[in-house]
């Protein structure tokens, strides 16, 4: 089963823009009622309100002089409320995400319909009053429609993300041979005397970076792609619009207008960002059998208040979200390695590890084998070998998707195990430099 969302525009006239209105007033209601509910209900019983609980107390809330504005909801919308919530609580208690928070009106508003939703004549029919809304389709909408999330930007703009299933296998590699996500454990990626960079595609190590964005290795050659630093581009323009914002009054309607004309920089800044990252990950994608990166502990590198925003900025996470989708797809595998690995401070030529490597240093020179290495090629045909080696490791490589690589040992890097050389199929033994 592949699942694929497509996001569109929606164009609403202004009676449907007020019905949207309504149902993300009520959706957000709900929402806020429910959590408030489950809080209370913990701090009584030390036990939250499970999905059925707290559907258990619509019909009560439609039918009360107060909150009989509900009834005009599409129920479905309510009830998918509901469930996202329950699922917002199960993440927190599992350690995938923080604690649900209360929504307000001022941030991005959403509703979704787990179903009914229709594609007519290129435009989205949306059940209840709200009927057929305009929209620019850009693409088709293949499989089986199941859930639509219809949401309001800050910028106004209104979109729908059509979440479709459908049948679908690997494709296969460009020689016919399955690639490497269909692998079970154990198996090769190659046979025996064969170079991983030559058959079924590329083999990519990748060093994420702040003045490289990436820096790319296939075996052969190393690619540098730059930074575009898309916030500095229009840091100076949103600061003028900025401070206009700060010198209106708060709750006018001048403030309120002039809101969305920063929320509208904002969103050519995060526009710019994911056009540059689709692109880049998709040139990567189109001929790689596997891309092997490090698993960046970003929530952590921010809370360097030098880098926080360069960081924030770059948007690593997103890169590599786009590279496990784009690559399951395909039929190829995410790898990522362990973030401790000594990537930076190990020589590619004779393995010798440095005992530090400070930011600073950008190049140096090997003390055992006198060989000259840019920090960052070096360090991405490091990442590359210790991918590879993961491949042949029987049943140690995982996908980026099951976030199952966590590092075993404390701050300090150490490496554990032989590296592999880029070009042979055989795993060296440990040379007597590595420290």
């Amino acid at each position: 089963m592949l699942h694929k969302v497509v996001q569109v525009r929606l164009y609403p006239s202004k009676e449907q823009e007020i019905l949207l209105s309504q149902t993300f007033g009520s959706a957000r209601w709900w929402w806020n009622y429910a959590l408030n509910k489950s809080i209370e209900a913990y701090k009584e019983t030390g036990k939250g309100l499970g999905r059925s609980a707290l559907n258990a107390l619509l019909p009560a809330l439609k039918k009360a002089e107060e909150t009989e504005w509900l009834a005009d909801c599409y129920s479905q919308v309510l009830q998918a409320t509901t469930l996202n919530l329950t699922t917002a609580y199960k993440n927190f208690f599992e350690k995938r995400a923080g604690f649900p928070k209360f929504k307000s009106k001022h941030s991005k508003q959403s509703i979704q319909y787990p179903q009914n939703v229709k594609i007519v004549n290129g435009n989205v029919k949306i059940p209840g009053d709200i009927g057929i809304v305009k929209a620019k389709i850009h693409r088709p909408i293949e499989g089986k429609i199941k859930t639509v999330t219809i949401s309001k930007t800050p910028s106004g703009k209104y979109l729908a993300s059509i979440l479709t299933v459908s049948v679908c296998s690997a494709p296969p590699m460009p020689n016919g041979r399955l690639g490497l996500s269909r692998l079970g454990g154990g198996q090769r990626p190659t046979v025996d005397g064969e170079n991983p960079a030559t058959t079924d595609g590329k083999i990519y190590g990748i060093d994420l970076g702040l003045k490289h964005f990436a820096v790319v290795t296939d075996g052969e050659k190393v690619s540098k792609y730059d930074n575009p630093k898309h916030l500095a581009k229009h840091e100076k323009n949103l600061k003028r619009k900025q401070q206009k914002l700060a010198r209106k009054q708060k709750g006018s309607k001048s403030r309120n207008k002039y809101r969305k004309v920063v929320a509208k920089v904002y969103e050519r800044v995060s526009n710019s960002r994911q056009d540059f990252l689709h692109k880049l990950s998709y040139k990567l994608v189109s001929d790689s059998q596997a891309v092997i990166v490090e698993n960046l502990h970003v929530k952590g590198m921010v809370r360097n208040h030098n880098l926080a925003k360069a960081i924030s900025d770059v948007g690593w996470g997103t890169f590599t979200n786009f590279l496990a989708y784009k690559l399951e797809r395909r039929g190829s595998r995410l790898i990522e390695i362990d973030r401790w690995f000594p990537s930076s401070k190990l020589c590619s030529n004779c393995f010798y590890q440095m005992s530090e490597m400070p930011l600073d240093v950008r190049d140096w020179n090997c003390p055992s084998c006198g060989t000259h290495h840019d920090r960052d090629g070096n360090a991405a045909i490091n990442i590359r070998a210790e991918g590879i080696r993961m491949i042949k490791a029987e049943g140690s490589a995982v996908s980026a998707v099951g976030g199952e690589i966590r590092p075993k040992l404390g701050r300090k890097s150490n490496l554990r195990h032989s590296p592999m050389s880029t070009e042979a199929d055989t795993v060296l033994g440990t040379p007597s430099q590595c420290g």
